[in-house]
């Protein structure tokens, strides 16, 4: 198995087949992919499906694309960050980041962070994202409950 490098990567940027070989073995190296091979689906998936925060080096279209944030935040909780606006307000997104890592329930849109069973899944992950819900949940016994 070839071992791939920055330093290889970053010299080989622009061959497809080279970058997607990388970022099967560490998605960490979509990073040093010419910016057309970050737009590239199949590549990014691979990558995010590796290690779901180098989302944050994929086009704007394709942290617009769900089978891709999807595919992130499932990994890592974290990548809900670098989620186009829209997604953020997608219930399916929003609870596959937070069930890895309630705290990022402060970077779903307003009307998810008024849900409840979304609210639950966060404050049972994290008890800090209590302070990220919606004024209209403040007051729930069962999610106070959930601080004890």
């Amino acid at each position: 198995m070839e071992e791939f490098t920055e330093e290889s990567v970053t010299k080989n940027c622009d061959d497809r087949e080279y970058v997607l070989n990388a970022v099967k073995q560490n998605g960490k190296f979509l990073e040093f992919a010419s910016d057309d091979l970050k737009g590239d689906k199949e590549i990014v998936l691979n990558a995010v499906t590796n290690v779901g925060w180098t989302i944050c080096y994929a086009s704007d279209e394709l942290k617009d694309d769900k089978e891709i944030v999807l595919a992130a935040t499932t990994n890592d909780g974290q990548a809900l960050y670098y989620a186009s606006k829209k997604l953020r307000n997608d219930f399916e997104i929003v609870k596959s980041a937070i069930e890895n890592k309630g705290l990022i329930f402060k970077y779903a849109s307003k009307e998810l962070r008024s849900n409840k069973e979304l609210a639950t899944i966060a404050i049972k992950n994290d008890k800090r994202a209590y302070s990220f819900i919606e004024k209209n949940l403040e007051d729930d016994e069962d999610l106070k409950k959930l601080l004890e």
